[in-house]
């Protein structure tokens, strides 16, 4: 039987690589083969396939014998049915002022989720107890939207990383004051390689509820899953998701990704691969006389502040995005595909447009 015709060909030139995000990234080749073996033949739509039946079981491996995963298309679905599922009608969310929930989700969390977004400035991208207690009060108000959940990212949008102690810290505080606590993981793997500990000593270990689990950044060609640590937290999880539109009809393709990342140890290589690229830009950049390093480079994001010029002759060599324009602070991500020659190319070329 001769292959079917198709005109597609490649676009893009493959070795083409920069430090823009994480997203730039393809699909990790073990993860484009275990799409291959999960295609053909016909399965049950909806989940109710035998590669999603079979993520459950390595789910409960990472995160406890009770935790129950939802996969979904991407990370802004995934956090938007998390804090829909933690939160009444008139609920609220504390999460720090740069969190992904309040910055770069075009306003989904409130506008689809109908959940209000309390937010508290963070040094390093962190809260704490304290910071936490700025924004909870007022649960017997009814002119204030009632805080019901605290929402913290691993590791944060800028690159640092909550130790376990950290999330224990809070989970209790949040507990103790009648409160969930949503993790956001889209770069959980990456949190738990810095720290050389299982996602579970972070998650369901010191108190977490729900996490939102990402594997686009790390690997994966698409989706993400909400991870339910504890049932009675939020009972009607496959109800939302389907109401959010986030209920994959072929889920058996979503599911087969993350079981080829978390089966074995894909994720973890992977994250250990992009934070090494990372500390290995971060000690050659810091060597560049008037850049920068503004945040502790922890996983696999190199925050920086460089003068404005340079950056944008720089950027039309390498891909990477300004984080604060005006402050000439740029952000520069490394992925699992990063190579140590491309971060080599780029320092020399930053060396170079330093000292034009």
């Amino acid at each position: 039987m001769n292959p079917p015709r198709t005109d597609a060909r490649r676009r893009h030139d493959p070795q083409l690589r920069g430090f823009a995000s994480d997203n730039y990234a393809g699909a990790h080749p073990e993860v484009m083969a275990a799409l291959a073996l999960a295609n053909g033949g016909h399965q049950v739509a909806y989940g109710e396939d035998d590669y999603s039946e079979h993520l459950q079981q390595i789910v409960r491996s990472h995160f406890g014998g009770s935790a129950q995963a939802f996969p979904v298309f991407n990370g802004t679905g995934a956090n938007v049915v998390a804090l829909q599922a933690l939160t009444d009608r008139w609920g609220a969310v504390i999460c720090a002022e740069s969190a992904h929930i309040n910055v770069d989700e075009c306003g989904a969390p409130e506008r689809v989720g109908g959940l209000k977004l309390l937010t508290v400035p963070t040094p390093h991208g962190k809260l704490t107890p304290e910071l936490i207690d700025r924004e909870a009060y007022g649960w017997d108000d009814e002119h204030r939207a009632m805080p019901q959940v605290v929402s913290i990212t691993q590791n944060t949008e800028l690159g640092t990383v909550y130790t376990p102690e950290e999330i224990r810290a809070i989970c209790d505080h949040a507990h103790e004051r009648g409160m969930k606590v949503h993790l956001d993981g889209a770069r959980i793997a990456n949190a738990a390689a810095s720290l050389d500990v299982p996602m579970r000593a972070f998650t369901n270990a010191v108190g977490v509820d729900v996490l939102s689990y990402g594997g686009t950044k790390n690997g994966m060609l698409f989706g993400e899953a909400v991870i339910v640590l504890d049932p009675d937290t939020a009972r009607h999880m496959k109800h939302l998701r389907k109401l959010s539109m986030q209920l994959a009809s072929k889920m058996r393709f979503v599911s087969v990704q993350l079981e080829a990342m978390l089966a074995k140890d894909l994720w973890l290589r992977n994250a250990r691969h992009a934070n090494a690229m990372a500390r290995r830009l971060a000690e050659a950049v810091e060597t560049v006389d008037g850049v920068e390093i503004v945040h502790p480079v922890q996983a696999n994001a190199v925050f920086a502040r460089l003068p404005h010029d340079v950056s944008e002759r720089l950027q039309k060599r390498f891909r990477f995005y300004f984080w604060d324009e005006q402050a000439g602070e740029v952000r520069w991500m490394c992925s699992f595909d990063t190579q140590e020659a491309d971060v080599d190319a780029f320092v020399a070329a930053l060396r170079e447009e330093m000292g034009r």
